[in-house]
């Protein structure tokens, strides 16, 4: 595998990318069990775009919410806030969302990132 992909991909701990991706899983089983209810019947090739789409997204969100995460921690800092919880999962839960619908778009800095933060260790 090429030293940069490696430096990039392999920038997250394992823990945290299995963390990431199965918190990711609960948007594509959503929107599967909706489009498996609903009353249309959908082409093969919008049935195929929605498969790699969501296989996409779900490969990326964990790099996309490593960018999250990261901007916000710098933003806040070590401030601590106190509000409802019932609020707080509410507001989580639709960070989670944008996190892995824009994945596409938000995972590559996440991955330039890494890869450059990364590029001093010797990986082969």
């Amino acid at each position: 595998m090429h030293p940069i992909i490696k430096r990039s991909f392999g920038g997250l701990t394992g823990a945290y990318y299995v963390r990431n991706f199965l918190f990711g899983l609960i948007f594509p089983a959503m929107l599967l069990f909706a489009f498996s209810h609903g009353k249309g019947d959908m082409s093969m090739s919008v049935r195929a775009f929605l498969i790699v789409f969501l296989a996409v997204n779900c490969f990326l969100y964990p790099y996309s919410r490593f960018v999250y995460e990261s901007v916000v921690s710098y933003v806040m800092g070590r401030n601590v806030f106190l509000v409802n919880a019932i609020l707080m999962l509410f507001v989580k839960l639709v960070t989670m969302f944008f996190c892995w619908y824009f994945a596409v778009l938000i995972a590559p800095v996440g991955l330039a990132y890494l890869g450059f933060r990364n590029r001093s260790l010797n990986v082969t």
